[in-house]
């Protein structure tokens, strides 16, 4: 049994004073900030700020992965290179390879489908919800029925909420469970690609200097919001006009110096900041090795079977940027984890709660509940890490998602899985028709008998019971996708709305798969439900006790990021990673011709070759450097999912885009350093300065409001 421990609601609120520029903010929470953003010299009033209907906040969107925001009146939106790369892919052929010649529409008739996957977000209401969701769950519920009446009043809300259906809702948890919001959005379906540089701006440096400073990446790119001409979202269609944005963000070309504040603004993933000590343990001697481990073998794989193949090169390219990118940060952990013992730390801080928690905590099995519950989920994702190494092809994993789909249809929607609701079942079309542009079976076959083999070496002990006995041998795999026709783009969509017999009479190999797998994968599910109630039992019990703890020091109190808005700050700063050694914060265009080489990732774009030597800046050359910086430092909190993120200067206009970390800063989502945390951006003058100089986008220079440099 677990006994509930109840703190006063006094403590339960945002610390008033922040420390350093940690914290990754909801926008409700600034009015308490007043004093840190005027330290900075922020000059915008912090309820503006607050004010989600308002001037910047109404301009900044969501990309559903990244960040973004609206520059002009007529729903242009500026993102990073890397967020559109989907789209450029999808647009691109080796005859016409956009990602390595870039793309430009000089009219809107030109401008290119993003693809179903592309949708733009704008965050109209965020409200606390959470008594809705939490009040009167008895402490006799077992944790998944905990689990299961939590999701189905989230589901509720969420339903109440949509009545609308231009509207796409949500009910995230923060702080781990103890406060639930509800975030309104509207959901833009037809964005379309403007322009994206050639990758030799906009991916320059490539996975060689992912996450490295000094970085010189052109990391930008623009899309377009298209709605029906009613102006409410419609599905894509030529009839369709552009988004009047209510707001948008003027672009200042006036630029920044070193101190200088910043603010910037966004839809950061996922923080691990108030994890335990076991848990980061857990991450740096379990998972993380693991995940890189399995990552390296893939594209070793993926590289190996599209060697050669321009077409099938092209179809794996964004898949491979995306595993990089995952690959290079999961290694940064583990360097950063060994360079600094970040679990020692928390240690220290853990005694230190403990000791205080025994003092105003009595008589509470808070801390052993806590322990028992983290270390079944620990055991547990073990188990899940084999079941995704067994189950690692693109075509098993769209089988076993149509089946599901189907099973969940024969319950009434409101009973369903959340992720298998009507509301969802266009997101499971674009998932299941977008395989198209990624996919090629050769390669699929190559990635899963890999797999295979690499699932053979688990432990048994850590291998879901009876899934053994289920799978193909990685030897034998040639016959199921020689014989299997998932791999048709319109067979495999047809089976989208099949009842489950349909499925258990198929004589398709990897529809028979899934249909063999289902039990030990909704077991695994069941297991999943009853851990996470536990959690969700126990985890908001204790992030309550932290937050009366931090503040009782006076110590900041923000939530973990989740995907939702947040505000951050901080200034442009350099930062020393060792010893005699100082970084940034500006890097230049001549950089960019220093380290050109004639091997990709550092091929430069003869334009821009020829307009930095011949020292073409115009209105973008910066005073003090006396030439046209690429990218800054800074020390603004952020993390994956802030890829696009406006950076503001202290007036709220456009100064840059948020676009990376150095490599230094990786363990930031466990723990804020803030001797050498900081975020790399790409420079608003260099954006400019290539639509100007390289790829003449006068007609996008033309459409946003950009305030020059007083002469």
């Amino acid at each position: 049994m677990f006994k509930t421990i109840v703190l006063p609601v006094a403590l339960l609120g945002a610390a008033a004073g922040a420390m350093a520029d940690e914290g990754q903010w909801q926008p409700h929470q600034l009015p308490q900030l007043k004093s840190e953003l005027k330290r900075i010299g922020i000059t915008m009033p912090a309820e503006k700020l607050a004010d989600l209907s308002k001037h910047p906040m109404s301009a900044i969107v969501s990309l559903g992965g990244c960040s973004a925001s609206f520059v002009s009146p007529d729903g242009l939106v500026v993102t990073n290179h890397h967020c559109g790369y989907g789209a450029v892919q999808r647009n691109s052929t080796p005859e016409k390879n956009y990602i390595v010649d870039g793309f430009l529409a000089r009219t809107r008739a030109e401008e290119l489908p993003g693809g179903p996957s592309s949708l733009v977000y704008v965050t109209e209401k965020v409200e606390n919800v959470t008594d809705r969701v939490l009040k009167d769950l008895g402490p006799n519920l077992t944790g998944r029925q905990r689990n299961e009446a939590i999701s189905s009043r989230i589901k509720a809300l969420t339903a109440e909420c949509e009545s609308d259906k231009a509207y796409r809702c949500s009910v995230p948890a923060f702080h781990r469970g103890l406060e639930y919001y509800r975030i309104k959005q509207l959901m833009i379906r037809d964005v379309r690609l403007v322009y994206a540089p050639s990758d030799k701006i906009g991916n320059f440096g490539g996975d060689i200097d992912n996450y490295e400073w000094p970085r010189q990446t052109g990391d930008f790119t623009f899309l377009r919001a298209y709605v029906g001409p009613d102006g409410r979202p419609a599905d894509p269609s030529p009839n369709n006009v552009p988004y009047k944005s209510k707001d948008f963000l003027v672009v200042s070309a006036e630029g920044l110096k070193n101190g200088d504040p910043i603010l910037l603004a966004g839809y950061p993933g996922r923080t691990s900041r108030y994890k335990l000590p076991s848990e980061i343990r857990f991450a740096r001697d379990v998972d993380l090795p693991g995940r890189v481990s399995t990552i390296t073998a893939d594209l070793d794989v993926i590289a190996s079977a599209t060697k050669g193949n321009a077409a099938w090169d092209v179809r794996y390219a964004s898949v491979a940027k995306s595993l990089n990118n995952v690959l290079k940060k999961s290694q940064g952990l583990l360097d950063g984890f060994a360079r600094k013992d970040i679990a020692a730390i928390k240690d220290v801080q853990d005694a230190e709660f403990r000791g205080w928690y025994g003092k105003n905590g009595k008589g509470s099995t808070l801390l052993a509940d806590l322990d028992a519950v983290i270390a079944a989920d620990m055991a547990l994702s073990r188990e899940e890490g084999a079941y995704a190494e067994a189950t690692h092809s693109d075509l098993l994993r769209s089988a076993r998602l149509m089946y599901r789909l189907a099973q969940e249809r024969q319950k009434p929607d409101a009973e369903r899985d959340a992720a298998y609701q009507e509301r969802n079942l266009s997101f499971i079309k674009a998932r299941v028709s977008g395989l198209d542009k990624s996919f090629v079976a050769q390669v699929d076959q190559a990635r899963y008998a890999a797999a295979l083999n690499r699932y053979a070496k688990i432990d048994q002990k850590l291998r879901p019971q009876g899934l053994d006995a289920l799978l193909p041998n990685a030897a034998n795999l040639a016959s199921l996708y020689q014989t299997t026709e998932l791999g048709d783009t319109n067979k495999r969509l047809a089976w989208i709305g099949k009842d489950v017999a349909a499925f258990q009479q198929s004589n398709d190999p990897f529809i028979q798969l899934a249909v063999r797998m289902n039990d030990v994968a909704k077991s695994l599910e069941e297991r999943r439900k009853e851990v996470d109630g536990n959690l969700d039992r126990t985890i908001p019990q204790y992030m309550a006790a932290v937050i009366a703890y931090k503040k009782s020091q006076g110590k900041p109190v923000y939530p973990d990021a989740n995907s939702t808005l947040r505000v951050t700050y901080g200034t442009v700063s350099p930062y020393s990673p060792r010893d005699g050694l100082v970084k940034g914060p500006f890097t230049t265009v001549e950089g960019i011709v220093e380290k050109a080489t004639d091997k990709d990732p550092f091929l430069v774009p003869a334009a821009l070759t020829e307009a930095v030597k011949a020292k073409r800046y115009g209105v973008f050359k910066d005073p003090v450097l006396n030439t046209v910086p690429v990218n800054f430092l800074s020390s603004a909190d952020t993390t994956g999912g802030n890829s696009g993120s406006a950076v503001m200067n202290k007036r709220g206009e456009l100064v840059g885009l948020n676009f990376d970390s150095t490599y230094e800063s990786i363990t930031k989502d466990w723990y804020f350093d803030t001797a050498i945390t900081r975020a790399i951006h790409v420079d608003i003058r260099y954006m400019l300065w290539v639509m100007k100089e390289v790829d003449h986008a006068d007609n996008l220079l033309k459409e946003m409001t950009i305030k020059y440099p007083k002469k």
